[in-house]
């Protein structure tokens, strides 16, 4: 069965949820008009329609537009051979929506990672906590609100600001030269 046919099953199972899918470049996406409702839709794709994989989970920061942010939810079955995207839409400077752990307990790391970097917490969810930065680290380096030099932080030996290891190394090229060729450290004979 296509991903197209089973998009529709999903329409069909959920009227006032899910809207008409949209495909591109061979991809099948939905998108769920009502964010509290996940989790079902979900729970049907699993049981129902052989969606054994959640591949992963990311969020969109849409800065400047109206919802600002969009829950990204990437679907595989093995059964039918074929992906599926699901797009949730949230609004609010702290944004919310119900977990998958008990769905596909692999959403529990990307929930964590999502909430992070972006800030989205997951209602439900056993575990959420920070996976990448510190515990508390007020800020969440992916949203596009984050400055790209960063934020100071107050937490001393946590981040440092020293020259990077590597730098000068047998691996690393130097600026310059008419190719890169030139610029690779082992055509000028530093290897070591």
């Amino acid at each position: 069965m296509s991903a197209r046919n089973l998009a529709t099953q999903l329409l069909v199972e959920f009227p006032n949820v899910v809207v008409e899918p949209v495909e591109f470049r061979g991809e099948i996406t939905l998108r769920l008009i009502e964010p509290e409702r996940i989790a079902d839709v979900c729970r049907f794709a699993r049981e129902t329609l052989s969606f054994e994989f959640l591949l992963d989970i990311t969020s969109i920061d849409n800065l400047g537009e109206e919802p600002r942010w969009t829950m990204v939810y990437e679907l595989y079955s093995i059964h039918h051979n074929c992906h599926l995207r699901l797009k949730v839409s949230l609004s609010g400077d702290q944004p919310e929506i119900p977990t998958l752990t008990h769905v596909w307990p692999a959403a529990n790391w990307h929930e964590r990672e999502v909430y992070d970097m972006m800030g989205i917490r997951f209602r439900g969810h056993p575990d959420l906590r920070r996976i990448l930065m510190w515990e508390g680290y007020p800020y969440h380096p992916l949203r596009k609100d984050f400055p790209l030099c960063g934020k100071p932080s107050e937490v001393p030996d946590v981040a440092f600001t020293e020259v990077a290891p590597l730098e000068g190394g047998p691996f690393v090229t130097k600026p310059g030269g008419k190719d890169t060729i030139e610029r690779e450290p082992r055509s000028r004979g530093d290897e070591s």
